[in-house]
């Protein structure tokens, strides 16, 4: 009988073998069938360790294909054939997704608002902001004030524009949703569109559907354990559903509360209802998400969809990386407002990215406006706060075989802030502008 001590990867590095990654996946695949049950996982996985030590030689490493297998075939075993099922498709989408890596980039893409794009390429290269090294000759230049006084008027033509639009079609709207990939500056952006609604004579009521996440125990987890809060899986979503519908029926609903340090949620604590007049107004990671608002039909919700659509090439002519740019934000913020360490923001953005390849950036054609939240003057500021980190990450996950992607991405941006000519002072950035959200010094409360 063999002993588990490591596993054979798919680059065909060695590393510890992890019994917990097991539980997580099969877990995660219940959860999306609609299961909550751990234990169930947990006496799976079990059964699945105890085939791979019976079934190879005593010096036989297993790996990650043969480990997959054996997860399939103990779930079919043990009659959970819906659970096997979403296993198999997610590993099949994995699958595909690597041997089809290399066309992608040629092949023209769905998920990218071309339209949009071409529009903020065009501010770009008629604001001089279009390459490193345009924006750092203006840098030179000492014009970093009007770099971010031009950024934040073309991001505020972006809510105006959404604000309008939402004015246009009246009393058809009953819910507007603002959705986007994480640190996009959805907040920010939500309070703004709030307020400008508000001084039009609109009543909006926020709906805060980060209140519907079920407890932590049932809550599923990534590969390396940690609790999974971008999935949409991780929400309630018959509930939220449930109480969409019966707001826009004009009938009253109990908002649960979930509290965040104790990892539980409070049913039915808070009493609303939503008037004629009134819009519901609902900031969420997974609001363009089918399923959470599938009881609403269409014409009555208004979708909005926020990207940092940056346009900016490097010395070879490689477009900066809207992801790294969330990425950089999202460090920030999170060590700014959460206290946690942005090794483990970096270090688990691969699940994030994951998620948003799978649940949000597949929307992104089918909203009504694209608000680009990027501002060319981030990169200078993020070059003085960040840099520095981000070296010292490349020296610390070289030759680390399960933190290839975070070497992979922390090389990436550290190349691209080295070309940018670094400003310490964000005393001119505006208290209101949307950076503020992760950079700190924001008017708004977070």
């Amino acid at each position: 009988m063999r002993r588990l001590h490591n596993v054979i990867k798919r680059t065909g590095a060695k590393v510890p073998f992890n019994p917990e990654r097991i539980t997580n996946a099969i877990y995660r695949a219940a959860v999306s069938v609609g299961g909550r049950d751990r234990q169930t996982s947990e006496n799976l996985t079990r059964q699945v360790v105890q085939i791979l030590e019976e079934s190879g030689a005593p010096d036989q490493i297993p790996t990650v294909e043969e480990i997959q297998d054996v997860v399939e075939k103990v779930l079919i075993e043990n009659g959970h054939a819906k659970v096997a099922k979403a296993y198999i498709l997610y590993r099949d989408e994995r699958a595909r997704s690597r041997n089809t890596r290399a066309v992608r980039a040629a092949a023209p893409s769905t998920n990218i608002p071309w339209e949009k794009l071409w529009h903020v390429l065009d501010w770009s290269v008629s604001h001089s902001v279009h390459s490193i090294s345009a924006l750092n000759e203006r840098l030179r230049r000492g014009e970093i004030g009007e770099i971010i006084a031009e950024s934040e008027a073309a991001y505020q033509e972006d809510v105006d524009t959404a604000v309008q639009m939402i004015v246009n079609r009246g009393e058809q709207i009953r819910i507007v949703i603002i959705s986007g990939p994480s640190s996009s500056g959805k907040t920010t952006t939500t309070m703004k569109i709030d307020q400008h609604l508000r001084r039009l004579g609109m009543k909006l009521v926020t709906l805060n559907v980060d209140n519907y996440f079920f407890d932590l125990s049932i809550h599923p987890k990534d590969e390396f354990g940690d609790y999974d809060f971008e999935t949409p899986q991780a929400l309630d979503l018959d509930l939220i559903n449930q109480h969409l519908s019966t707001l826009v029926s004009g009938d009253e609903i109990m908002v649960p509360h979930y509290d965040f340090k104790t990892g539980m949620r409070t049913p039915e604590l808070t009493p609303m209802r939503l008037a004629r007049d009134e819009i519901l107004l609902i900031d969420s990671l997974h609001g363009l998400h089918v399923p959470m608002t599938s009881s609403v039909p269409s014409e009555h919700k208004f979708k909005l969809y926020l990207e940092p659509l940056l346009q900016i090439k490097d010395q070879h002519g490689i477009y900066a990386r809207w992801t790294d740019i969330r990425l950089i934000r999202r460090m920030l913020r999170d060590a700014a407002h959460r206290a946690y360490d942005p090794s483990q923001t970096l270090e688990h953005w691969h699940y994030v990215r994951s998620s948003e390849l799978r649940n949000i950036i597949p929307y992104i054609n089918q909203v009504d406006f694209i608000i680009n939240s990027a501002m060319p003057y981030e990169l200078p500021l993020y070059r003085h706060k960040m840099l520095e980190q981000f070296t010292q990450w490349v020296q610390k996950y070289q030759g680390d075989p399960l933190r290839q992607d975070a070497l992979n991405r922390a090389r990436r941006v550290q190349n691209l802030l080295q070309e940018v000519l670094p400003h310490e002072d964000d005393s001119l950035v505006p208290e209101s502008s949307v950076i503020r959200e992760f950079i700190g010094g924001s008017l708004y409360p977070y």
